[in-house]
């Protein structure tokens, strides 16, 4: 968990950095010049902590807890780049209103879709690895806390479902392991929109031009889980292995950047763990917010 945690923080840094150092942004015929540090972490990083927290206290998903600790962490923080629905679900948890009021209202009671709930899923995939279906019933408790839309709970059980299956299979050959987890993440998420658009990702070639996958299965640009989701885990069964390729062709796919990078950097620094995560990447990220050791 610690590991998938640690590879979703550095992704989310190294991907807000192209906002504004868009001059080293990944372009054909450019080589890789990583951004200057410091890389500063987003609300990616910081909810996937909260969710590492609960687990780690109480070793499962309490909604109550979790949005409450959410919610602190917002309060405390708050100019992390959170979304002006999160912030506004955040504020009101904090005041006081249970979250299972406050959540349904978003978007005109349809509650919502965003990448958010998948966005920081992705350590709770790790943590029940070896309990599919409990990763399944605590995913989906992680995401309605905030994000009540059906799509909301599909990205954020279809992201912990790629990353246990990344860590069950990192042994194994990198591109049969990276077919079959797009097949698991597909047979396991309910159905609907995201779900729909992991079969596009399944069906893509692995070797297909990232910016055509983009248009096909979405860069995050709509900041929903069915615009996000499904380019994210084509792009970590394209690069099972390879944390920083994976890295880098998460960004030069464009869109929400920080948080496609930090759902692909959950995702395969568990299935890359011989080689994993830079040393001078995490120093660029710096510490995170956690009571605990990495």
């Amino acid at each position: 968990m610690l590991l998938s945690l640690e590879g979703l923080s550095v992704g989310d840094a190294f991907g807000q950095c192209f906002f504004s150092a868009f001059n080293h942004l990944p372009m054909p015929g450019r080589p890789r010049l990583l951004p200057p540090a410091p890389w500063v972490y987003t609300d990616d990083t910081a909810m996937a902590c909260g969710i590492v927290e609960v687990l780690l206290r109480l070793g499962e998903i309490d909604q109550d807890e979790l949005a409450i600790t959410f919610a602190k962490r917002f309060m405390a923080d708050p100019d992390r780049g959170y979304g002006g629905m999160a912030k506004s679900i955040l504020t009101e948890i904090y005041a006081g209103h249970p979250w299972h009021r406050v959540a349904p209202l978003a978007f005109a009671g349809n509650g919502s879709m965003g990448n958010g709930s998948a966005m920081r899923v992705a350590p709770l995939g790790a943590w029940f690895a070896d309990e599919i279906s409990a990763l399944i019933e605590h995913a989906a408790r992680s995401a309605t806390v905030t994000h009540a839309h059906p799509e909301g709970v599909a990205g954020a059980i279809a992201v912990a479902l790629a990353a246990a299956f990344a860590w069950n299979h990192a042994r194994q050959d990198a591109r049969r392991a990276g077919d079959k987890l797009l097949e698991f993440a597909h047979d396991l998420t309910p159905a609907g929109q995201t779900r729909d658009g992991i079969a596009r990702a399944r069906d893509l070639p692995r070797d297909a031009d990232v910016r055509r996958a983009a248009d096909v299965l979405g860069n995050g640009e709509r900041i929903t889980c069915p615009d996000t989701v499904p380019l994210c885990l084509w792009i970590a069964a394209r690069h099972f292995d390879n944390y920083v390729d994976a890295l880098w062709t998460t960004a030069s796919a464009m869109g929400d950047i920080d948080t496609n990078c930090a759902i692909v950097g959950g995702i395969v620094s568990l299935s890359d763990f011989m080689l994993g995560v830079p040393d001078t990447w995490c120093a660029a990220r710096g510490p995170i917010p956690l009571d605990a050791k990495m």
